[in-house]
């Protein structure tokens, strides 16, 4: 006898006339669904452009919360009237491909599976599967050059059959944790790009510029000394002497200059105000660099825009010696983990704070500690029990710290646990600009510090910017992810090097995705909710429920009750039904 599981993967079951659907029609929970309910729609044809989808998984996250609160407001939706053109939430999808278009015959074939790399450019028009374009919380959809036809080509990755509908939907979440330690910032100064470099009066000392300065279009000097001036003009392509930039006048001479984009690249020599860089870090472009160079601290903390360092990708570098050149490059600026280090993760105890301490501890050259702070002691507990098993492989030590119920800060807490050196690397995972302020202080002076949660631009945060040139910190952010970022995933989940669904907390079908999106937004579980939209009647339950409600399922788990391919397998057996 065919299992049910086997039957479900090479589609021996007819095609459906119809599919439930949870489409969104305004801001708030109670605008997903019709009456509380999913709506049934015909399984439409597809055109000569398009492909019908099986959605296999939907993982559920939390950045929906952005969309289902502001609705029509929200930026990707540009204002779309929601009730008469709704949208669908659900973009960590994996899908199986049903129908193929006639023009798509050589590039798709029935059968396979994807999945969706959500984050999509069009015409330099941002918009994204599961907010622009409908996601993945129905059973069939249609895919077309909404997704094909990107500024990146297709937005779908096809995915290895060694992986399990769990794992292939998590690739998305996974990605954006695993493109927060790949470099995303531009480290060396840009081709036909602008640079301005500005001095000190005072300043004698012999600066070099051993390579870069080709690259920029036009460089403007501003208080450079005679000798860097004539160092540059030998290179650089165009030089602009204006000595009357002034920190008061800098916005307008920005718009000036640079239509209001910002500086390419800015260098900044001898720096000693706090005040001056706030104020220069203002006018870099996105993805441009501030190199400082200098010996001497400035004169205390600089109020850094910690919203652009997540977004806009802004690079902030520097050295104490005398080559400007020496700053640029990614051999000289880390973006991921320091070996054997110490690593802490803040605001850590969400799936994607999991994710990021899980990569950790399995991570090959990753550190050795790891320190986990959350403010719900029991997802700390869960934490410590889902990472049992990989943390002792790996030989990691794993601390949990709840800053709310502790005698001692955080601060205090880290200095303790590293014998007063500080963190190696501090990861945030709250959206706070207080919390990323207060963990810039306990890592080290040659410390990373990567906000993995983001804030809005123009939020300030005071931080050591000294720390940057006289002992290389790093400063760093992402957001979104590419194609690339989920194969770097896939590839370690079939070499066996991380396993993404330890992080699922919950799963459910396709009638309870709404009761598992409000579970998500009240942290009803300590971990990701999957959701199975073929599993029609599939109610919503916990890991720790199965034992009870599903032993079938629970018999399959792997170590530490954590979901895997087997559990996936019995689930599908239990509940997929014949047409």
């Amino acid at each position: 006898m065919t299992s049910q599981y086997k039957k479900y993967q090479d589609l021996s079951n007819p095609i459906p006339s119809n599919t439930i659907t949870w489409n969104m029609y305004g801001a708030g929970v109670e605008n997903i669904g019709k009456n509380n309910q999913p709506e049934s729609f015909d399984v439409p044809e597809p055109a000569d452009n398009q492909l019908l989808v099986r959605v296999d998984a939907v993982g559920l996250c939390f950045s929906d919360v952005k969309l289902i609160n502001q609705g029509s407001k929200h930026p990707k939706l540009y204002n779309r009237d929601l009730s008469k053109e709704p949208t669908r939430l659900g973009h960590e999808a994996t899908l199986t491909i049903i129908k193929v278009g006639e023009k798509l015959n050589n590039d798709f074939k029935v059968g396979e599976r994807y999945a969706v790399q959500p984050d999509i450019y069009q015409n330099g028009k941002s918009t994204a599967y599961g907010y622009t374009v409908p996601g993945g919380l129905t059973q069939y959809h249609l895919i077309g050059p909404e997704v094909l036809e990107t500024d990146a080509g297709s937005c779908l990755l096809k995915v290895s059959d060694k992986l399990g509908f769990a794992e292939s939907a998590l690739l998305e979440p996974w990605g954006c944790v695993w493109a927060s330690y790949t470099q995303r910032r531009r480290l060396q100064p840009k081709e036909q790009g602008i640079m301005w470099i500005v001095g000190q009066t005072d300043d004698t000392t012999e600066y070099q510029f051993s390579n870069g300065l080709q690259s920029p279009a036009t460089v403007v000097l501003t208080n450079v000394s005679e000798q860097l001036t004539a160092l540059i003009k030998e290179t650089a392509q165009n030089v602009i002497i204006r000595n009357d930039i002034s920190i008061d006048n800098l916005a307008e001479v920005s718009e000036e200059l640079t239509g209001g984009t910002g500086f390419d690249d800015i260098v900044v020599l001898s720096p000693h105000s706090a005040k001056a860089l706030t104020t220069i870090a203002k006018h870099v472009a996105r993805r441009g660099t501030m190199n400082m160079v200098g010996k001497k601290a400035v004169d205390g903390l600089v109020d850094a825009d910690v919203g652009r360092l997540h977004y806009d990708y802004v690079a902030f570098i520097g050295n104490h010696g005398t080559n400007i050149a020496d700053s640029y490059g990614e051999e000289r600026n880390r973006c991921d983990l320091r070996k054997d280090g110490f690593s802490v993760f803040v605001g850590a105890g969400g799936p994607m704070g999991q994710m990021h301490v899980q990569r950790a501890i399995e991570l090959k050259n990753g550190p050795r500690q790891v320190i986990v702070t959350d403010i719900n002691d029991q997802r700390l507990a869960e934490i410590k029990a889902r990472f049992a098993t990989i943390t002792a492989s790996n030989n990691c030590e794993l601390i949990t710290f709840n800053p709310i119920n502790n005698p001692q800060t955080l601060p205090e807490f880290v200095k303790q646990q590293s014998q007063g050196k500080g963190a190696d690397d501090v990861v945030v995972c709250v959206p706070n600009a207080g919390i990323m302020a207060e963990s810039a202080t306990f890592m080290k002076d040659d410390g990373m510090l990567v906000l993995f949660a983001g804030v809005p631009n123009g939020t300030l945060a005071p931080v050591d910017f000294s720390s940057i040139y006289l002992n290389n910190a790093q400063y760093t952010g992402t957001s979104g992810l590419t194609i690339a970022d989920q194969t770097v995933v896939m590839d370690n989940t079939i070499a066996g090097n991380i396993a993404p669904a330890i992080c699922v907390a919950a799963i459910g079908g396709m009638n309870v995705a709404k009761a598992g999106i409000e579970a998500m937004i009240d942290a009803k579980f300590p971990g990701k909710i999957l959701i199975f939209p073929q599993l029609v009647d599939l109610p919503l339950l916990g890991i720790d429920e199965l034992a009870e409600k599903l032993p079938e399922v629970a018999n399959a788990l792997g170590e530490g009750n954590t979901w895997n391919i087997a559990a996936e397998q019995a689930l599908f057996e239990a509940f997929i039904k014949d047409a």
